[in-house]
């Protein structure tokens, strides 16, 4: 029984070890909004993609980041992207822990320019700047959401996802 407790306490230990390592990898950071344009939001028209906007100390970002991983494992074929917003210093590491723990997959990216006010108009000029913010482009036409969802289900029904799917 000793014995047994002690190999367990060791195969957590060492998965414990292991999932602090790969969760201590460093976010894609972008520090200016012109390179995050020609990276995430490059070639807009042609595009089928998901870019939600949030932040770790954004709690209604927290709630609905779960409901993102679920249409992302129904929906493997939808590209997306997931856009922290938190602090440059966050990117190494903290971000990819906080992922980690709540067991999100979607790629992330952290923008970390601090001039907001200068480019939240480019993202859409109906975004007020406060999040969480979604923003879908379905080949040609963008589709944005300044609203915190309440489940997966709100999320597909407020976005046409089989075209989004069928049009991929």
């Amino acid at each position: 029984m000793q014995r047994s407790k002690h190999l367990h306490f060791l195969i957590y230990f060492i998965w414990g070890l292991t999932a602090t390592a790969q969760s201590d990898v460093a976010v894609p950071l972008y520090e200016d909004f012109a390179s995050f344009q020609k990276v995430v939001l490059h070639d807009e028209t042609n595009q089928v993609k998901l870019i939600n906007f949030w932040a770790t100390w954004c709690k209604p970002c927290v709630k609905e980041l779960p409901y993102f991983q679920q249409l992302h494992e129904k929906y493997p074929e939808l590209p997306m992207v997931l856009v922290s917003l938190d602090k440059k210093a966050d990117a190494n590491g903290r971000i990819a822990r906080f992922l980690a723990q709540r067991k999100i997959t979607i790629p992330v990216v952290v923008l970390a320019d601090g001039r907001a006010n200068d480019w939240i108009d480019k993202v859409s000029p109906d975004w007020s700047g406060s999040i969480p913010a979604t923003l879908v482009f379905n080949r040609g036409e963008k589709f944005f959401f300044e609203t915190d969802f309440e489940s997966m289900e709100a999320i597909e029904a407020a976005i046409d996802i089989q075209s989004l799917i069928k049009n991929k």
